[in-house]
């Protein structure tokens, strides 16, 4: 039951927490791929090519919202250099295309519908870029790519999170103070993926998976699948993860794509796995051609996370009792229980290292951290008491108890592979 924390906890600031807290976003993988059957493309392909019938960026945003999501992050430039909003940077983005006769701006009209959503927005902006003349300078590249940042970051409101995509930079040093300094000063609230300056960390796969201990506080982080090196940082810092997964196989939509579409109970696995983990989970359901979020997806996106509630709506009434080390719940008569969930109180940083959850006396299941949430499930137990015994100090942590009708853990399905075809990409890391 013992899991000791490789460091002392650093403590989390207040848009941490709540970031934890909200637990869920959405991804939305779109640009000059979409229309060419890519995942990577080399910064080539004609801007021509992009050119959606139907963009409803409300549909994006209310289709995240209805899922549950806090926010919804969009490519704003790929590793390819397409530019999804009228940038001074470049000609190479939505300024060159037919769309909206070359006025067309996606970011500003997403930011309008997560604003009318009532969700925040993220940008996803790609350090490599495979297009820009002056990425084989270093240091005008950095001027460039700090100039792309400022606009995103001034011109479309608050931003949520902004994703730094550690892929394809393996031996690139970019001007990441120069980066932090930009966020500083014009997005201090914002989460900052993995890179620059982090304040939540990429979990180090993209299969949505998290692990048991889940810490909070490290001293490196994983940058890309295609890089073999940790990141070292500074200091021991609070960054908790975030498992980014795609509803299909691959990151941005494609035709004939449909039968790679995760079942129900295969999100729902990753869902225990991550969130039920203490980690954030981002899911990317990609817009199709038309601008639209294919039919399919939202079916199956809804059809999850209303499940998600389904299960977590109503908590068996019980009185809360503490003492050293633990917190219990006593029911007025035996019930039938099928999951518990722990939430430890954070703010003075992570210190819960095991738990054991037992039913009037029989352990039920035991596991190292807590972190923001905890989620059991087991076969049904009937029982009058149901008891948490902690291990590291744990004041405040909350105990939960639910009886969902469904016992144990859904099973993680095998996946089809990526098409690596579709993906001019780095070898990957051995």
């Amino acid at each position: 039951m013992n899991s000791s924390p490789p460091v002392p906890s650093a403590l989390p600031t207040d848009g941490q927490l709540a970031w934890q807290k909200a637990g869920f976003g959405v991804f939305a993988h779109f640009g000059i791929n979409t229309f060419a059957g890519r995942e990577w493309s080399d910064g080539t392909l004609d801007p021509g090519g992009f050119a959606p019938t139907e963009l409803d960026a409300d549909e994006w945003a209310e289709t995240a919202r209805d899922a549950g999501a806090a926010h919804l992050i969009v490519t704003a430039k790929h590793h390819d250099g397409f530019c999804l909003w009228q940038t001074d940077t470049t000609d190479y983005g939505v300024g060159s295309a037919p769309w909206r006769s070359g006025r067309g701006d996606v970011v500003a009209e997403l930011a309008a519908a997560c604003e009318r959503a009532g969700i925040g927005l993220g940008v996803y902006l790609s350090p490599w870029d495979r297009n820009a003349p002056c990425y084989a300078d270093p240091e005008a590249y950095d001027r460039f790519y700090r100039r792309q940042l400022t606009e995103l970051c001034t011109r479309y409101g608050p931003l949520a999170e902004v994703w730094f995509d550690g892929a394809g930079s393996a031996g690139r040093t970019y001007d990441w103070p120069g980066v932090a300094a930009v966020l500083e000063r014009h997005q201090p609230q914002a989460m900052v993926f993995n890179l620059g300056r982090p304040t939540i960390r990429w979990v180090g796969n993209e299969d949505g998976l998290a692990a048991d201990p889940c810490w909070y506080t490290v001293e490196r982080t994983e940058v890309s699948l295609y890089d073999s090196d940790a990141a070292a940082l500074p200091r021991p810092m609070y960054l908790p993860p975030e498992c980014d997964v795609s509803i299909r196989r691959h990151w941005f939509w494609h035709p004939g794509d449909e039968a790679s579409l995760k079942s129900r109970e295969h999100l729902l696995a990753v869902w225990y796995r991550s969130v039920g983990l203490g980690a954030g989970l981002l899911l990317n359901v990609p817009p199709d051609r038309r601008g639209r979020i294919d039919a399919a997806d939202r079916s199956r996106l809804l059809e999850f996370t209303g499940e998600v509630r389904r299960r977590f709506a109503d908590p068996l009434a019980a009185v809360v009792e503490r003492a050293p080390g633990k917190v219990r719940l006593r029911f007025a008569e035996p019930v039938a229980v099928d999951h518990v969930e722990l939430a430890e109180e954070l703010s003075g940083g992570q210190r819960v290292t095991g738990h054991r959850i037992t039913a009037d006396g029989r352990e039920l299941a035991a596991g190292g951290t807590v972190g923001v949430r905890r989620v059991h499930a087991f076969p049904e137990a009937r029982a009058r008491v149901i008891e948490a015994e902690l291990t590291g100090a744990a004041p405040g942590t909350a105990l939960r108890a639910f009886h969902t009708g469904h016992g144990g853990l859904p099973a993680l399905e095998e996946q089809p592979p990526v098409d690596e075809g579709r993906a001019d990409t780095p070898p990957l890391a051995r």
